[in-house]
Parts: structure tokens; sequence; C-alpha cells
């Protein structure tokens, strides 16, 4: 079953701005202009794809924009086509005001072509300084290079800048309208599970939806689920989830009849859970039409802890194979579950994948081990990445199959779209994973576990998004790499704390100042108990989209040119990029706040 929240999506919507002055001016731009919106268009589409594998698709106004009459138009259109970011190109002059998008919510850029016969650059300047001093941050684009007025090509550092403000743009725009489903309500004390509001609404444009546990318990005595693929999931989990080692002491095992049904409540959680995030029309035709629709849920958390696991089995099965980009219907989308309802992770999991289209690691940010205490325990010396010592990123709960590292491009350990993964890839993550019997004491209801290890060398993103009393939410970015450590050390450092866990080893990128001055500060100054891993480096895409969703990021190891925010924020320092972000957020407040 695919996600039917990625049915209509979001368009990009291309704005040929021209000098209006008739008469021999506008005339010779015409073609030019249109042609430059063409080859944006053309370039996106053939780059970007949405998180269903379709490509993006641009809409361009039916004329290039001279003045307010066109200017209005080309916003009607954008309101009748689903336009969620908008972007304006232009080789020349044009009139800065009239010409301006004022939408204040959708996310916005400029590209002023960087050539000598006509100044695009100096539309450029006046239009951003419009939206400066109006109060409508926009991002500007202007290449490093002056081409010519006939060169068709789009230099590399502008098409960098495009693909990555329309990519942060269109998560910004996906988000909008959709839901958070809280899945229960506190886990345990945990602050990030004391779901914000408003957060939700005012930052990210989406709505909280709640249910009480007892709903999975009433599903569940129903049979309020389709029973057909109940029965080809089922079938599918016997064959492809292999059940590990049980390592609770003899005391706590559980019977094998005991386990057996742990096996069939976990499948029948996993459906109930992605029914409630979206609907299933099968439910309609088992005569529960208010069920069928779902709750529009683009990211959910489940509470688990304690009130439902003390009774039922864990959500470890559900959360790990929903987060996972393949399942018993074949490739598809991942479904963004949280562990123990911690929503902020759950915000953090929905960025890096609407950046990326990619599977999510939710971890606990467990344990930094220093090469010395690596050494003193295992005899081994950390080298490579990890000679400046380890994050022990592990999980009482879900890690997306996809996590284990098995999938590769070149040679090296991935995680890809969806789209992408091979058939062999397939099986190579759940041939790589192991099912174990959760830990009694900790979890009386039952439940099973995942097991598995994550390649090294994979580069990564960790993240998250914490909440602060007068200050309201702010990201955290740590660009690093995955480790391999020989199977002996691993499992010496790994039986320290729960085998039936999945584990990544990361490390990473120290710079010597800061946060950064070492893998132990990052661990010292981790904002919560929780983290997310994103393949790949891609903390230049979390900082851009937060600037566009007005979240300040206040530690992060992206080196300074790679940063790419609104042109406003250059008026909130120059020198201290990080204090000018919190200074500009501040100032501008959230999105839909």
């Amino acid at each position: 079953m695919s996600n039917p929240l990625f049915e209509k999506l979001p368009k990009v919507g291309i704005r040929p701005t021209i000098d209006g002055r008739l008469g021999g001016v506008r005339e010779s731009l015409e073609d030019l202009t249109m042609a430059q919106a063409e080859r944006v268009a053309k370039l996106i589409s053939d780059n970007l794809r949405y998180p269903n594998g379709q490509p993006v698709e641009c809409v361009i106004a039916d004329t290039c924009i001279g003045g307010i009459a066109e200017t209005n138009a080309c916003a009607e259109k954008f309101n009748r086509e689903n336009v969620g970011v908008s972007l304006t190109v232009t080789p020349c002059w044009c009139y800065g005001s009239e010409t301006m998008d004022m939408d204040p919510h959708m996310p916005k850029a400029i590209w002023g072509f960087n050539g000598t016969e006509r100044p695009g650059a100096v539309y450029l300047a006046a239009a951003l300084a419009g939206h400066t001093q109006k109060g409508i941050p926009a991002f500007g684009i202007y290449g490093n290079d002056v081409q010519a007025s006939d060169d068709t090509n789009i230099p590399d550092d502008v098409e960098e800048k495009l693909l990555t403000f329309v990519r942060c743009g269109l998560a910004v725009a996906i988000m909008r309208g959709k839901a958070y489903l809280s899945m229960g309500g506190t886990s345990m004390g945990i602050a990030g599970s004391m779901v914000d509001y408003n957060f939700w609404e005012k930052w990210l444009g989406m709505r909280v939806e709640d249910i009480d546990m007892s709903e999975f318990n009433g599903r569940m005595a129903k049979g309020l689920y389709d029973k057909e693929e109940y029965e080809k999931a089922f079938a599918w989990v016997k064959e492809n989830c292999p059940e590990g080692d049980d390592y609770n002491p003899d005391t706590h095992k559980r019977t094998r009849e005991s386990l057996d049904t742990e096996w069939e409540d976990n499948v029948k959680m996993a459906l109930i859970a992605r029914d409630l995030m979206v609907g299933n029309p099968k439910l309609a035709e088992l005569g529960y039409g208010e069920q069928a629709q779902g709750h529009q849920a683009i990211a959910a958390g489940f509470q688990g802890q304690r009130q439902w696991t003390d009774y039922f089995p864990n959500g470890d099965f559900l959360e790990a194979i929903l987060n996972t980009s393949f399942d018993w219907n074949g490739k598809r989308a991942p479904y963004i579950v949280a562990t123990e309802n911690d929503a902020l992770n759950g915000a953090t999991m929905l960025f890096g994948n609407l950046l990326t289209n990619t599977a999510q690691i939710f971890a606990d940010l467990r344990t930094y081990w220093s090469p010395d205490a690596v050494k003193s325990v295992t005899g081994y010396t950390l080298e490579n990445e990890g000679k400046n010592g380890l994050l022990h990123l592990i999980n009482s709960g879900p890690a997306a199959l996809d996590g284990t590292g098995e999938q590769s491009t070149d040679g090296k350990p991935v995680m890809k779209p969806h789209w992408e993964i091979t058939d062999e890839e397939v099986d190579a993550c759940l041939k790589a994973t192991t099912w174990h019997p959760s830990m009694t004491e900790y979890f009386p209801g039952g439940g099973m576990s995942t097991r598995f290890r994550t390649k090294g060398g994979m580069p990564a993103t960790m993240t998250r998004i914490n909440l602060i009393d007068g200050l309201g939410p702010a990201i955290q970015i740590a660009e690093g790499y995955t480790v391999d450590l020989p199977e002996d050390v691993h499992d010496v450092l790994d039986q320290r704390t729960n085998p039936t866990w999945p584990t990544t080893w990361f490390a990473p990128i120290v710079t010597g100042e800061g946060a950064f001055r070492s893998a132990y500060e990052v661990m010292n100054n981790w904002g919560a108990n929780h983290c997310v891993m994103t393949c790949g480096h891609v903390g230049d895409q979390f900082i851009t989209l937060a600037s566009m969703l007005r979240i300040p990021v206040y530690m992060h190891n992206v080196s300074e040119e790679r940063i790419f925010r609104p042109s406003a924020w250059r008026a909130y320092g120059t020198a201290g990029l990080e204090g000018a972000d919190f200074r500009a957020c501040k100032t501008y407040g959230p999105l839909y706040g």
C-alpha cells in the first residue's frame, strides 16, 4: 500500500520577471527570459523527485511578469496549480516591488543572471532589498562568474543553490496542512513525548492528532484491519524476519506459545498504526467508514512504554518496519514513526526524510567511547574516522532496516530512496537483521526487537530538534561517518548495554572548536537522549530548511561556504553567523505564527 498523502504533491512555481518597458526593451527580452525559466524547470524536474519517486513538477507563469497585473495573474495560476515553492528568474532589470511574490508563507528565491548586457544582478539586489524591507525573507541566487547574455548554461554554483532551495522549499510545502499523530501520550517522562501543539502548528503548519493507546487494543480485539493483508504480511514476516537468540535469563524467558502470539500481534499492530496514520479504503468495505479515513499523518509517534508495554507487545516491530523502505507489499516510501512518541525526534526524522527521500535511523545517543576507554576494555586502538572516539547510537525501538548499510553506491554503504533500492539489497537488509524476544524486565508484555550493526564508511548526519523555554525550537547538527569495528570488539562493547537492539557506531567530524573540539564535546553538548541519523552529509540542507521555518541552529559542523540562508539574515550580522541566525529567527518568528 503506497502512502496516499503522496498522491497530490505541491509544485514548484517559476516566475520569469522582465523589464516592463514596451517599445523595444521588453520585446527584446521576452524569449530570453522565458527560456531561462524553461531551463530551470527542466533542471528541477530532471534532478529532484517527490517522496513517491515521481519527478518534481514545475509550473511556469503564462507570461513574463513585468508589472502588478501579470504578478497577480501568476499568483492566481499558482494557486490553481497547487504551487508550494516560488522561484523568480530574470536576466535583466525589472520593477522590484511590482513583480515581487508577496505570499508570506511560501518559500521564495530569486535568481538574477550574472551578465553585463542587462542588469539582472541589479534587479536581484533591488528585489531582495524589497523583501527584506517588507519582512518577507527570500533567498538570493547569483552566479560567481559573468556569463554572456546568450549563454544557456546554468553554472554549477547556481545549479547547486537552485536545487538546494527547491529541495528544502518542497519539504516546507509538503508538511503544510498534514498532521503528526500522537499514538498515546507521554512515555516515561520523556520531555520530547510531551507533544507541543504550538511547535507543530506555528513552525511547521501542521496539526497534531491524538489517539489513546486503547485504540490499538480495540482494533486488535475487533479485527479492525485488512485480514487478507494480515495473512500476506504474516507469511512474509515468517519467511523474511528470522528470530534470533533469546537473551533473557531462564527465569524471564517467555513460552513458545507466547512468542508466537506476540509475532501475530506485532503484524496486526503495524497494520493498525499505518491505517491510523493514512487511512485504508479496505476498512470502509468492512463497515468502518470513519476509521478508513485515517488522520492524514505524515509522521507519528508510538508511546509504548509503559502503559502499553507492561501488558502488550512493544512497538519495536511496527516502528522498524514502517520506518523501512520496504515491507510485504514491496518497496515504498517510509512511514515516519517515532519511538516513545518523541515528537521532536519525529519532526527531525520527517525533515531528514523529506530532504533526502530516504529512511531515517531513530536512536538513543547512548554512550561516548573514548579511544582510551575502548583500549582499556578491548585492547583495540581506534583508527581512521573513529580515532577521536565513537558515539554509540543504539535504540530500544525502531531503526529502519535500511540502516544496516546493505544498500550501496559505487561499493560504499548508503541508504537509498526506495525507487533506487534493488531486490538484492532488500534481501541483504533482511538477512542482516535478526529479531529477538524483547527483554522481559523492560517489556513485560513481550514483543520482538531488531538487531543489526550499521556498516562503516557511510557519510551521515546526526540531528535533533529541541524545545527551549523562552526560545522555542532549535536544531543541532553533526556530520560524520559510521564506523566498522572488528567483530570481537563490537561484541564486547555491545554486550555492555543490550544486544537485542540495533547499533550504529558514529564518529562526528571534529573541528577543534566549540562543541566540535572533540567527539566527547559533541556528546556533552547534545540536547536530549535521542537523535536521528540521516545518510549523507546533508547538514547544509537542514540549515537551509531550518531558516525557512525560522528555527535557529545552535550547534553544527558545516563549513561556512556551504551555508545558504535568506539574504535578510545578513542584516543580523555577517561575522558570527550562528548569532545572526538566532537574531533573524527571533525577529521573523515562526513561519505560520
